[in-house]
């Protein structure tokens, strides 16, 4: 098989679940994994044989994607900040929304006057995106991590390691305060916490459903502010004065969390929309 023809049955495969762009797209993605060409390359040289390994892999990786299992857990591999992390089954795929708030932080971070070095805690690190991606873009600052589930952490650490870059990872519940009495005060605390009601389950995609870890996407109905209530409470021992919070919301939950921190003593709030015009982001400041 030449890469013309791999490429185009990896398309028709894939056009049995995705519509033509996206399958197209994907089609792209796992040919240049498999092959290490970019489209181009791939353009020029397409007349080129497929090694029986990378035949096998094709085989592999379109069966998977055919059940629905996500592309970037099929290559173990997605991009965030322009960084490449290694992901699987342990931690939600990077999302673009989530790169909305890591920038908000750098960009916050650079305009601050001063040099004085900045602590940073990452509640729920997941793959370890937030963190390692945030050690990247400011690298004097000191960066902590933390998460329920040891298989994310490891995965995080991997990260870290690929990256090369120091990240203080801890294994805690923030919902079990006591465990986590123990960190240091920090300047930012940031988070994209479970918070999506158990009650729109049904709108999500099956990719998602089946595959991605149901405890990093969900909440209860009847307490769907449960981590941001939990994350309110520890900021007012863990966060230093002119700190600042940094969350990622539902988009239908701006309005009630912005009750929740004012309820909680805090002040200087601001909501924010991403690039879609939703309500995405919370910036708390402890004044």
């Amino acid at each position: 098989m030449i890469l013309q023809e791999a490429y185009r049955f990896a398309c028709n495969t894939l056009e049995n679940i995705y519509d033509t762009r996206e399958a197209a797209n994907i089609a792209n993605m796992v040919m240049e994994h498999i092959t290490g060409l970019n489209r181009m390359d791939r353009l020029l040289h397409n007349q080129t044989t497929l090694t029986a390994l990378q035949q096998q892999q094709l085989h592999e990786y379109t069966s998977l994607l055919c059940r629905h299992t996500p592309v970037q857990y099929v290559l173990q591999q997605a991009w965030f900040y322009n960084i490449p992390f290694f992901v699987n089954k342990h931690v939600l795929i990077p999302r673009p929304e989530t790169e909305e708030l890591v920038n908000w932080i750098i960009q916050d971070e650079k305009n601050k006057p001063g040099l004085a070095p900045t602590r940073i805690l990452d509640i729920g690190t997941g793959s370890g995106c937030i963190a390692v991606s945030l050690k990247k873009n400011l690298p004097a600052a000191e960066i902590h991590a933390l998460d329920v589930s040891s298989g994310a952490l490891e995965v995080a650490r991997k990260n870290a390691e690929q990256q090369e870059v120091l990240i203080h990872f801890h294994e805690t519940d923030i919902l079990q305060p006591e465990k986590a009495s123990y960190l240091p005060a920090f300047d930012i605390i940031v988070s994209n916490p479970p918070y999506i009601p158990l009650k729109d389950k049904a709108e999500m995609h099956a990719n998602v459903l089946e595959h991605e870890p149901f405890l990093a996407l969900f909440v209860n109905d009847n307490n769907p502010l449960l981590f941001y209530h939990t994350i309110a409470n520890f900021a007012k021992s863990h966060l230093k004065r002119n700190g600042a919070l940094y969350l990622e919301l539902y988009e239908t939950m701006g309005r009630a969390a912005t009750g929740l921190f004012l309820s909680a003593g805090f002040q200087q709030i601001l909501l924010k929309k991403d690039m879609q015009g939703k309500d995405r982001m919370l910036k708390v400041e402890r004044i």
